[in-house]
């Protein structure tokens, strides 16, 4: 129900932009997340946003170079990812969680299957 796309291979300082389409239900409701995962690593929150689009929240190392939004009307939330560095190499996961949902996984009901991010320093 939950579709990410966007991921590839980048190198530093390039910029990407993650979508994740909703359907067969509307999250319109919903409070949206962004997590990634890392290879031998726990799956770490990203960025949220509020099912109005009104709050945003990010995670300290992603502040100032991701943006989160959302089109409720395309049923749709996107990740905008500037200055990528090698760190942020990770599967990214967008979440849905009943409100309110916020840094912790437990929170999302639904997950995306994921996209690939590759920095290549």
């Amino acid at each position: 129900q939950l579709q990410a796309s966007g991921g590839g291979l980048v190198q530093a300082g390039d910029s990407l932009r993650l979508s994740c389409a909703a359907s067969g239900r509307t999250f319109n409701r919903y409070d949206m997340g962004w997590f990634r995962q890392a290879p031998g690593k726990e799956r770490e929150f990203v960025a949220a946003i509020k099912w109005s689009g009104g709050s945003t929240d990010y995670t300290d190392s992603v502040k100032g170079r991701f943006t989160i939004s959302r089109d409720n009307a395309k049923n749709t939330v996107y990740l905008q990812m500037n200055s990528l560095k090698p760190e942020d190499t990770a599967v990214y996961y967008c979440a849905a969680g009943r409100v309110p949902a916020g840094r912790s996984r437990w929170e999302y009901e639904y997950w995306g299957q994921g996209t690939l991010v590759t920095v290549s320093s």
